[in-house]
């Protein structure tokens, strides 16, 4: 019920040991933080990448190679920079990855897929992942401690503090995403906040039927499966697990607990 079996079908593959088949889904935030920093420890600043200043010119990721953008010939989609083609010496640099110049990144344990995209004005505090097709916004904040999976989009205005994306997953306008976990194909309306930290004194407790589940831990979003959707401006209660294919309606603030698969959430 509340175990990632029962919500995620993607928590394997690179990254399963995060996730234990015997205990809650949100365990694997307990983890994360140590998670990354292990799986990062040998991550090098690159010199083209000064810490904490915005950069002054693109850099193109390709492979383990960081290159200076200005030396690149870099084609964007007309239609919007979601799509994107890297030349250098006259070669196509096929899944090269692209962080804009106006891009801040904090710190080195930044490991960056294939085909990345971050855009100008984002703001980076490592230790980060971002899997292959991921997509950091214009105004995207992470605050360390995230694993973006692929094709996963971090929005304009969106905050992410120690959250899984897993693949699919999509905060794309005024999110606020804090100790949470976003399964495959999730995606969040605009303005949409998971709040992580309750006002009374304590651990946040997960009701689950009749029971409460003390989670350990003093701050925990929410747990959304596998194809959730929320509406616009809506707001879930720290403690939140929401089953497979669950749908908040907009304006809604969803109270702290466990909520079966395919729920419509509509006060």
């Amino acid at each position: 019920m509340l175990g990632i079996t029962d919500l995620f079908d993607q928590a394997s593959g690179e990254h399963q040991e995060l996730f234990d088949a015997e205990l809650p889904a949100w365990s694997a935030l307990d983890k994360l933080g140590a998670y990354l920093q292990n799986l990062l420890a040998d991550c090098r600043p690159s010199p083209l990448i000064d810490s904490g200043v915005p950069l002054a010119r693109p850099v193109v990721v390709h492979g383990s190679r960081f290159i200076d953008g200005d030396s690149c010939t870099i084609d964007l989609d007309p239609a919007g920079v979601e799509e994107f083609l890297v030349s250098h010496n006259g070669q196509i640099l096929q899944g090269a990855s692209l962080i804009m110049a106006g891009v801040t990144i904090i710190g080195a344990q930044l490991r960056i897929g294939a085909g990345v995209l971050i855009e100008s004005g984002a703001f980076i505090k490592t230790p980060v992942i971002l899997d292959d097709g991921a997509q950091i916004r214009h105004g995207a904040y992470l605050r360390g401690n995230c694993m973006i999976g692929k094709r996963a989009v971090v929005g304009h205005a969106t905050e992410v503090k120690n959250s899984i994306f897993l693949d699919d997953a999509k905060a794309g306008h005024f999110a606020y995403v804090g100790d949470s976990i976003l399964g495959s194909g999730v995606n969040l309306g605009a303005g949409t906040k998971l709040a992580n930290f309750k006002f009374t004194p304590g651990n946040v407790q997960v009701q689950a039927e009749n029971e409460f589940i003390d989670s350990g831990r003093r701050k925990l979003g929410a747990i959304l499966g596998d194809g959730v959707q929320t509406g616009c401006n809506s707001v879930t209660s720290p403690g939140t697990v929401l089953g497979k294919d669950s749908v908040v309606m907009p304006n809604i603030t969803v109270a702290a607990g466990f909520y079966h698969a395919r729920c419509r959430i509509r006060h």
